[in-house]
């Protein structure tokens, strides 16, 4: 859907970039497949699992040894974040994106977080307001959405339908 939207129909060169790896990435790098759009796969090396989808469009396939060095490249082009339920891999990314929007150290990008019961009870950010921990606008560098039109709406919302400064033209 994104792909399409954003490749095809608008003819903007964005692409969806995941970390490659099984499941949902996955999930993510098949729809662009079965749309005919191009998918990057950010991959890490890790010593008992991730290894790249067959969905990627081998041109876009790369390695990364550490996570820092990944996480760079996926943030020196994003246009937007989409954060499904995971781990510390994918906790330690969201609260870096959020970190470095808060802190001026990265254009604000929109964050969608799908799955709004996963994170209702995964991050209390309500709690962290109450306590002082961050900011209640700091609630707002993000949305919470369960399903992919949401996504769309997020983004486009986002970006009111500009090409984001930086992108590609």
């Amino acid at each position: 859907m994104i792909s399409t939207r954003f490749q095809r129909e608008q003819r903007r060169d964005f692409v969806v970039a995941t970390g490659g790896a099984p499941g949902i990435t996955e999930a993510a790098n098949h729809g662009a497949f079965e749309a005919g759009a191009r998918s990057i796969g950010l991959n890490i090396t890790l010593p008992h699992e991730q290894t790249p989808n067959s969905y990627i469009s081998p041109e876009l396939a790369f390695r990364f040894h550490y996570f820092a060095l990944r996480k760079t490249h996926f943030l020196l082009r994003a246009r937007g974040l989409v954060a499904f339920s995971g781990g510390f891999g994918t906790l330690g990314e969201l609260f870096e994106v959020l970190t470095l929007i808060q802190t001026g150290k990265m254009p604000p990008i929109p964050v969608a977080l799908v799955g709004r019961a996963f994170w209702k009870w995964a991050v209390d950010f309500d709690y962290l307001v109450e306590e002082g921990c961050i900011d209640a606008m700091d609630v707002g560098s993000f949305t919470c959405v369960d399903d992919a039109e949401e996504v769309v709406a997020a983004l486009e919302r986002f970006h009111a339908g500009r090409i984001p400064d930086g992108a590609p033209k």
